[in-house]
């Protein structure tokens, strides 16, 4: 399945939604803030999808996606924003940036389901 990377300052919301992933047989890795998510990247490389808070201290997830999309291959990486922000210009911004927006409270389905779309896509399927 999938590479994911979590990136959410919520420890259990990372919990949450790590878990319910691997359950669909996704690999994951959480970060805690955008530059804990970069130097993840560095180090292990390149997500197939990355999930991002909007709201994050230091860093937003509209910051971050576009800083993750500038390293070397990762110009197309797909990303979801799942946020508390439910603000339609916040919706807006984010499918702005080609990205999934959902809000919390989530459907774990419907993120579940956004991934293995957003993988298909990926493959070429």
């Amino acid at each position: 399945m999938s590479r994911v990377l979590v990136v959410d300052d919520d420890p259990n919301l990372r919990e949450l939604v790590s878990l319910r992933l691997q359950k669909a047989g996704h690999r994951v890795l959480t970060a805690a803030s955008a530059g804990e998510a970069l130097a993840m990247v560095d180090e292990r490389g390149a997500p197939d999808i990355v999930v991002l808070d909007v709201a994050m201290p230091g860093m937003t997830g509209f910051e971050l996606l576009p800083a993750l999309r500038a390293i070397d291959g990762m110009g197309a990486l797909p990303a979801i924003f799942l946020s508390g922000r439910v603000e339609q210009h916040h919706i807006e911004a984010g499918r702005a940036m080609g990205a999934t927006y959902l809000t919390k409270p989530f459907s774990a389905n419907a993120l579940t389901k956004t991934i293995e779309k957003l993988a298909t896509v990926q493959a070429g399927w």
